[in-house]
């Protein structure tokens, strides 16, 4: 099980997630939605697409855009739609089940043969 840790609550939790540039991806339904609010931050990836981002708040202490996630992202990284990545803090725990998602599988292997 892998989750993400921040001030010493799960933020979120689950079996797999998708690894992309060393960054575990959460699925939507991981997160424990009560830690997060929409921020007004967006940033750019030129392969990725348009990134959005969460601040984290557990009891007083705020993580201003600690999470991110790509609601329309480009073809090529759509296994990571609306998926939650962290920093900032915000640790990973835990090990994947044995069928998790590699940071190098075969759809990076697909996309690294289209660019070559």
């Amino acid at each position: 099980m892998l989750r993400a840790v921040w001030n010493g609550v799960v933020l979120a939790e689950t079996e797999r997630t998708v690894r992309v540039e060393g960054n575990h991806y959460f699925p939507p339904e991981s997160l424990r939605r009560e830690y997060f609010t929409e921020s007004r931050t967006k940033s750019l990836c030129p392969w990725k697409g348009l990134a959005s981002y969460y601040t984290v708040t557990v009891d007083d202490a705020v993580n201003p855009d600690a999470a991110w996630y790509y609601p329309n992202p480009s073809p090529l990284a759509r296994r990571i739609r609306n998926h939650v990545a962290f920093w900032n803090g915000v640790h990973v725990e835990g090990r994947p089940e044995p069928h998790a998602a590699g940071s190098r599988g075969a759809w990076w292997r697909k996309l690294v043969g289209r660019m070559g």
